[in-house]
Protein backbone atom coordinates (compact mmCIF):
# COMPACT_ATOMS: atom_id res chain seq x y z
CA UNK A 1 0.00 0.00 0.00
CA UNK A 2 2.77 2.49 0.92
CA UNK A 3 4.83 1.90 -2.65
CA UNK A 4 1.62 3.27 -4.63
CA UNK A 5 1.41 6.28 -2.31
CA UNK A 6 5.08 7.26 -2.72
CA UNK A 7 4.90 6.51 -6.48
CA UNK A 8 2.73 9.20 -6.06
CA UNK A 9 3.95 11.94 -4.11
CA UNK A 10 7.68 11.13 -6.03
CA UNK A 11 5.51 12.06 -9.50
CA UNK A 12 3.65 15.12 -8.09
CA UNK A 13 6.91 16.24 -6.96
CA UNK A 14 8.56 15.72 -10.16
CA UNK A 15 5.48 16.90 -12.03
CA UNK A 16 5.55 20.16 -10.32
CA UNK A 17 9.60 20.99 -9.79
CA UNK A 18 9.94 20.21 -13.65
CA UNK A 19 9.53 23.88 -15.91
CA UNK A 20 7.60 22.01 -18.48
CA UNK A 21 4.40 23.55 -20.05
CA UNK A 22 1.95 21.25 -21.82
CA UNK A 23 0.86 22.48 -24.94
CA UNK A 24 -2.76 23.90 -25.49
CA UNK A 25 -3.61 21.23 -28.03
CA UNK A 26 -2.75 18.01 -25.59
CA UNK A 27 -4.71 19.67 -22.91
CA UNK A 28 -7.79 17.35 -23.47
CA UNK A 29 -5.76 14.32 -23.95
CA UNK A 30 -3.70 15.18 -20.65
CA UNK A 31 -6.32 15.24 -18.56
CA UNK A 32 -7.71 12.40 -19.61
CA UNK A 33 -4.32 10.36 -19.35
CA UNK A 34 -3.92 12.43 -15.49
CA UNK A 35 -7.31 11.04 -14.29
CA UNK A 36 -7.06 7.43 -15.96
CA UNK A 37 -3.70 7.17 -14.57
CA UNK A 38 -5.11 8.23 -11.27
CA UNK A 39 -8.19 5.65 -11.75
CA UNK A 40 -5.40 3.14 -12.39
CA UNK A 41 -3.39 4.23 -8.75
CA UNK A 42 -6.73 4.38 -6.56
CA UNK A 43 -7.65 1.03 -8.08
CA UNK A 44 -4.30 -0.34 -6.79
CA UNK A 45 -5.17 0.82 -3.45
CA UNK A 46 -8.22 -0.63 -3.13
CA UNK A 47 -7.34 -3.81 -4.02
CA UNK A 48 -4.21 -3.86 -1.88
CA UNK A 49 -6.22 -2.66 1.03
CA UNK A 50 -8.67 -5.88 0.09
CA UNK A 51 -5.60 -8.00 -0.06
CA UNK A 52 -6.55 -8.61 -3.88
CA UNK A 53 -3.75 -6.98 -5.44
CA UNK A 54 -2.53 -8.58 -8.83
CA UNK A 55 0.52 -6.66 -10.23
CA UNK A 56 -0.54 -8.12 -13.90
CA UNK A 57 -3.97 -7.02 -13.27
CA UNK A 58 -2.39 -3.43 -12.51
CA UNK A 59 -0.15 -3.05 -15.00
CA UNK A 60 -2.66 -4.42 -17.93
CA UNK A 61 -5.51 -1.86 -16.00
CA UNK A 62 -3.01 1.36 -16.12
CA UNK A 63 -2.14 0.80 -19.86
CA UNK A 64 -5.80 -0.62 -20.74
CA UNK A 65 -7.20 2.62 -19.13
CA UNK A 66 -4.89 5.05 -20.90
CA UNK A 67 -5.25 3.78 -24.42
CA UNK A 68 -8.85 3.96 -23.98
CA UNK A 69 -8.79 7.36 -22.68
CA UNK A 70 -6.44 8.26 -25.80
CA UNK A 71 -8.60 6.55 -28.58
CA UNK A 72 -11.90 8.40 -27.11
CA UNK A 73 -9.94 11.77 -27.38
CA UNK A 74 -9.03 11.21 -30.49
CA UNK A 75 -12.13 10.03 -32.27
CA UNK A 76 -13.61 12.96 -30.20
CA UNK A 77 -11.47 15.55 -32.06
CA UNK A 78 -12.11 13.66 -35.37
CA UNK A 79 -15.34 13.69 -34.83
CA UNK A 80 -15.87 17.42 -33.38
CA UNK A 81 -17.46 15.78 -30.41
CA UNK A 82 -15.93 16.28 -26.77
CA UNK A 83 -15.79 12.88 -25.95
CA UNK A 84 -12.81 13.34 -23.76
CA UNK A 85 -16.10 14.79 -21.27
CA UNK A 86 -17.44 10.64 -20.99
CA UNK A 87 -13.74 9.74 -20.18
CA UNK A 88 -13.76 12.42 -17.32
CA UNK A 89 -16.91 11.65 -16.20
CA UNK A 90 -15.82 7.56 -16.22
CA UNK A 91 -12.75 8.08 -14.52
CA UNK A 92 -13.82 10.67 -12.19
CA UNK A 93 -16.71 8.76 -10.76
CA UNK A 94 -14.63 4.85 -10.55
CA UNK A 95 -12.33 7.31 -8.44
CA UNK A 96 -14.63 8.65 -6.27
CA UNK A 97 -15.45 4.88 -5.93
CA UNK A 98 -12.02 3.64 -4.76
CA UNK A 99 -11.64 6.22 -2.70
CA UNK A 100 -14.93 5.82 -1.17
CA UNK A 101 -14.40 1.88 -0.54
CA UNK A 102 -10.33 2.59 0.77
CA UNK A 103 -11.71 5.54 3.52
CA UNK A 104 -14.61 2.68 4.53
CA UNK A 105 -12.18 -0.09 5.05
CA UNK A 106 -9.77 2.01 6.92
CA UNK A 107 -12.93 3.69 8.92
CA UNK A 108 -14.08 0.26 9.88
CA UNK A 109 -10.99 -1.05 11.43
Amino acid sequence: MILPILGLCIGLVIGMTMPYGIPAEYSKLMSVALLASLDSVFGGMRAGTEGKFNDTVFITGFFTNALLAAVLVFAGERLGIDLYMVALLAFGIRIFQNLAIIRRYFLGK
